[in-house]
């Protein structure tokens, strides 16, 4: 803390910008630890309870109990652009529940699409300042150790001294700045490939679901 406060002011604002970095994205960890774990969680239960149910209705009455997958979001869109259709038909009398033109499950599709983008932009909701910091803060904290040095070695030539005792407290302050930037950037590297991974799983799971659940509309409605 000595070494802090006798530091420079261009240094000063440097590590209070790197403090900023880090408290954010540690938030930002805590957070999306939470939600990716929910998300997680909530989607294997939900698939399990899919597979065991036996109506779309059922399931569509239980989603609160899934409320933190994205699985559900894309459920109910599919499941609402179903019953849409399923109106339209039963307006005109046709004999078909759902018809697999343009009009039919190709809307479904779409509706399964938007709902996909729309998660996957929730869940990656964030991780931008997180790579904005992996990247930058490092660069950050170098440029306050290098503007410490210059006035480690502007004081050092008004002493007209450069015995280690006059050199080495302006060099240990100037490299704090460097060091409080790693300390800011590690961890939002290791959280931004840790939840980039987790997420691209959770994008699989979705894009899996959404073949299966079309797959389902075709063999059971389309045409009958």
């Amino acid at each position: 803390m000595g070494m802090l406060a006798s530091t420079g002011l261009v240094v000063k604002l440097v590590l209070l910008l790197l403090l900023y970095f880090s408290v954010v994205s540690w938030g930002i960890i805590f957070y999306k630890l939470l939600q990716v774990y929910r998300a997680n969680g909530a989607s294997e239960r939900f698939l399990e309870f899919f597979w065991k149910a036996k109506r779309f209705d059922a399931i569509n009455s239980q989603l609160d109990r899934f409320e933190h997958s994205p699985l559900t979001v894309l459920f109910q869109e599919g499941y609402g652009e179903l019953r849409k259709l399923q109106e339209k038909v039963e307006e005109k009398a046709d004999p078909n529940i759902v018809s697999t033109d343009l009009g039919g499950v190709d809307n479904i599709a779409r509706a399964l699409r938007r709902a996909t983008t729309s998660e996957i932009t929730r869940l990656e909701k964030y991780l931008t300042f997180l790579a904005t910091t992996g990247a930058t803060a490092p660069f950050v904290g170098l440029f306050g150790t290098v503007w410490g040095i210059m006035t480690a070695f502007e004081k050092i030539g008004q002493s007209g001294s450069a015995s280690l005792a006059v050199v080495a407290p302006g060099i240990a302050e100037a490299l704090i700045a460097t060091a409080i930037g790693l300390v800011a950037a590690i961890p939002a590297v290791m959280g931004y490939n840790h939840f980039q991974h987790k997420i691209k799983v959770l994008i699989s799971e979705m894009d899996s679901f959404s073949t299966e659940f079309l797959n389902i509309v075709q063999r059971n409605f389309a045409g009958r």
